[in-house]
């Protein structure tokens, strides 16, 4: 039998990785096969995950929920590793990487990054331990890629604050603990620190999802939501807070992404290396071979281009328009060799019995949340330009 993970490192990435970067993505990876691999295609084709709080403690444990942030009971890792775990992650579906990505990058990152100190003691410790679920509410029916459209209002009562409107396309939403939500006030958009037990606070879920099934999303409902002075996020000011939040995941998006690729090609490399058609296996004709070499070339420059970035990010010099040229390649490219792995796959790259049509499902989504292709294209035209083109 082919070593396909062998097969696929034609340029020698991993001799860049050092040994703790290694050994990160190997005890996550490890966790994805023994917890989650052998079972997230019952629950994409059920919709279901089966007991995601033990799935998020152990998740905890290992040190992934805010793995990239320090204090508070978080791992203190690197960018770089922790965009290695989301490779690994993603390589076991979507949904897993996006409950990890918004408990850490959006939820997590936002109490630590724009919270009080009560705040940050109050929930950053059960989050990182797994112990409490967290969510992030920014996106609205009406304001997807236009976050300053949106409806959802605050308003002062005595020293109180009063939270009405609804939130959409929320992971982890209807499991959550806490909510991160941003809402306009009369002083420009705060974000704040919802307790879901809050009266007023309901959080359905969205069904009859063909992408990420194995992930709970929801609709959040804020019906005069009462909160005391103390759940403003302080040093949360205008849209720049949110959406600093946002490059958070966006970033792990540009690994993440690569691990759905990667998993699908390896299924098409190992499916065309043992499926005989006409006397010789799939992999001994020339334009299986194409499409695998293509593949892999485009995998290799994602990574490439990840690890730079996670260098950058590391050394502080990470602009938002490099997030997003990361995002937009990366994700675009990783749905191509998700597509290109379905067709060497045949009739059964449509088969759960094979991950490809998951992640192909799966990447469907994560090509248009956290910036669609038009918005990143815009950030980079603007960066090319100088020229403003959102409007």
């Amino acid at each position: 039998m082919i070593d396909t993970r062998a097969a696929l490192d034609l340029a020698g990435i991993d001799d860049l990785l050092s040994a703790d970067e290694k050994a990160v993505r190997d005890s996550v990876r490890s966790l994805c096969e023994r917890r989650v691999e052998p079972y997230v295609g019952d629950w994409f084709e059920r919709g279901e995950i089966d007991d995601i709080r033990g799935l998020a403690k152990e998740l905890g444990a290992l040190g992934v929920l805010g793995m990239h942030l320090t204090g508070y009971g978080c791992a203190g890792m690197s960018a770089t590793e922790y965009g290695l775990a989301c490779l690994e992650l993603e390589a076991t579906d979507s949904g897993l990487r996006s409950l990890v990505s918004v408990q850490g990058s959006l939820a997590m990152y936002s109490i630590w990054k724009y919270g009080s100190e009560e705040q940050k003691t109050e929930w950053l410790p059960r989050l990182a331990a797994g112990e409490a679920l967290g969510c992030f509410g920014l996106t609205e029916p009406d304001a997807g890629s236009d976050p300053s459209s949106m409806l959802t209002r605050a308003r002062r009562d005595g020293d109180d604050w009063i939270l009405d409107g609804r939130k959409m396309w929320i992971t982890n939403g209807s499991v959550a603990d806490v909510a991160v939500v941003w809402a306009k006030t009369d002083d420009g958009v705060n974000g704040f620190v919802v307790p879901t037990s809050t009266p007023g606070f309901s959080a359905p879920r969205i069904e009859h999802k063909m992408s990420l099934r194995a992930s709970v999303t929801s609709e959040l409902v804020l019906e005069g939501v009462r909160l005391p002075a103390s759940a403003v996020l302080p040093e949360a000011r205008g849209l720049k807070a949110p959406l600093g939040a946002l490059n958070e995941a966006r970033y792990g998006i540009v690994w993440g992404s690569l691990g759905a690729a990667r998993s699908s090609l390896q299924a098409a490399l190992s499916y065309a290396s043992e499926r005989t058609q006409f006397g010789r296996p799939l992999s001994g004709f020339q334009l299986t071979q194409q499409k695998l070499v293509d593949m892999n070339l485009e995998l290799t420059k994602g990574l490439l281009l990840a690890l730079h970035l996670g260098r950058r990010k590391d050394a502080g010099t990470l602009r938002t328009e490099e997030i997003s040229l990361g995002k937009l390649n990366n994700v675009r490219e990783a749905l191509d060799i998700c597509r290109t792995s379905r067709t060497i796959l045949g009739a059964n790259g449509i088969s759960l019995e094979y991950p490809v049509i998951r992640h192909m499902n799966n990447l469907e989504s994560v090509l248009t949340y956290e910036g669609t292709v038009e918005m990143h294209t815009l950030i980079l035209g603007q960066a090319m330009t100088g020229e403003n083109a959102f409007r």
